[in-house]
């Protein structure tokens, strides 16, 4: 069962994602699936493992009467895309995208779509506990039909950004050895864009790093490329859901670019997770925009934006979410042409940011622990929280829509539990360091009680 999680399935390939259990998902999500109709579209990352899952997974989706498109290998956000394209004269009412994204090499997963909403959370248990029952579904002639997902997308992207055609400026990019590099090479190309690429080709072996460009260390290779070759830089994820964008001055993080694309957008209503800035809330609400604060997720933000209509979500980490113009998924390539589109209208991504307020913040901060106990410590933390220690600063408010995020005076702490692993999050921010510095101490003691009280 550790294989179903909040927002994907994923495990290690053949001990835990295997004909038996890959087959039996497709079985079961075929289930699901049907009532909205009879046609799934498959897309898969760069993992060797990967074709040989979606054998399984068209074998058992196949069983359960549904026709399978093929895309063969592409982004993630391609996969999305399906959701919204006719292909062979056939609609697709949901996709399932077979990747592991940034988790190492022996791993893999499925992410999946369905009637364009994210299947996640308590819908992915219950199938889990349908596939632990269930039998080897009866063999079927496995079916699927080949579609040229990739080269709709590329299309799409390179009409979209038409006006970008010929610029200037010198863009530097690594794919990480993801799947990205199998379209943003021929959309750079198309639009005669001045580029220079490193990890282009897919290996899902990642041999040179590994694809998660949240993680500083992974991101020295294009920082020296930028240095040398590039005005702009960008870093891609295994299955390009998420991005890092890079100047000469500034690795801007999700919440910064959040600001910086609603820049051209009128008062659009912008969705955040708990762990973004303050100052990225504060900034939009001085703009007139409509500032959200939600949990933290990818399926969350997205089913979020369909209920509010939202414009823009992001993620600290680089999900970047556009209703603005495009479809409300996260997509790392669009993301990068929304990006170039600014600096191209003559905007100074470093000024822009050199305006905003300065606050200390600490990157994303693990604290080791089970998934019996994580959720478990979070309940006592807030539980200790009403009655909180003489030492702990003035509370002003407790946010706890996810986890707790607790406002003081002159910033904020946070501390959640990971969806994905056994780990609690923290983040801490102030205007000054030194208050920063103390809510991450009391909010550590904070935690270290909650554990022995557990």
């Amino acid at each position: 069962m550790s294989i179903y999680r909040e927002y994907d399935i994923r495990g290690i390939f053949e001990k835990e994602l295997n004909e038996d259990s890959v087959t039996k998902i497709g079985a079961a999500l075929a289930t699901r699936i049907k009532p909205h109709g009879d046609v799934v579209a498959i897309g898969y990352d760069a993992r060797s493992h990967s074709p040989i899952l979606f054998e399984y997974l068209c074998a058992g989706l196949n069983s359960g009467g549904l026709k399978v498109l093929d895309m063969g290998l592409v982004p993630t956000p391609t996969n999305y895309f399906c959701n919204y394209n006719e292909f062979e004269g056939l609609q697709a009412v949901a996709s399932v995208m077979i990747t592991g994204s940034h988790n190492p090499s022996e791993y893999n997963g499925l992410k999946i779509t369905i009637d364009k909403t994210p299947f996640f959370g308590e819908d992915i248990y219950a199938l889990g506990r349908e596939v632990k029952e269930a039998s080897m579904p009866s063999k079927v002639e496995k079916d699927a039909i080949k579609i040229d997902a990739k080269q709709r997308y590329i299309d799409f992207i390179v009409n979209e950004f038409k006006h970008l055609k010929g610029m200037k400026e010198k863009i530097v990019y690594d794919c990480g050895n993801g799947v990205a590099g199998v379209v943003i090479e021929d959309i750079f190309k198309a639009l005669e864009l001045d580029t220079k690429g490193i990890y282009v080709d897919p290996d899902g072996t990642f041999p040179n790093h590994h694809p998660d460009p949240s993680v500083e260390k992974n991101l020295v290779d294009i920082k020296k490329l930028l240095e040398s070759d590039g005005d702009i830089a960008f870093a891609y994820d295994g299955d390009a859901d998420r991005i890092a964008v890079l100047t000469h001055k500034y690795n801007i993080k999700g919440d910064q670019m959040a600001l910086l694309f609603s820049m051209k957008m009128d008062k659009p209503t912008v969705i955040g997770e708990v762990k973004c800035s303050q100052v990225m809330y504060d900034e939009l609400e001085k703009r007139g925009a409509t500032a959200v604060m939600y949990k933290t997720g990818h399926s969350n933000l997205k089913v979020k934006m369909k209920e509010l209509d939202a414009d823009l979500a992001c993620e600290v980490s680089g999900h970047i979410f556009f209703k603005d113009r495009y479809f409300g998924y996260d997509d790392a390539i669009y993301a990068t042409f929304r990006m170039l589109e600014l600096v191209n209208d003559g905007i100074s991504l470093d000024d822009e940011l050199d305006k905003l307020p300065k606050v200390f913040s600490t990157e994303e901060i693990k604290v080791e622990t089970t998934e019996d106990q994580k959720f478990k410590i979070i309940d006592k933390v807030k539980e200790l929280l009403q009655n909180p220690p003489s030492s702990m600063p003035k509370i002003k408010d407790i946010v706890d829509v996810d986890g707790v995020r607790v406002i003081f005076e002159n910033g904020w702490g946070l501390v959640r539990a990971s969806n994905t692993t056994p780990v609690l999050v923290t983040r801490f921010e102030s205007v000054d360091e030194n208050d920063a510095k103390l809510y991450e101490s009391e909010l550590n003691k904070l935690i270290q009680s909650a554990k022995e009280a557990i």
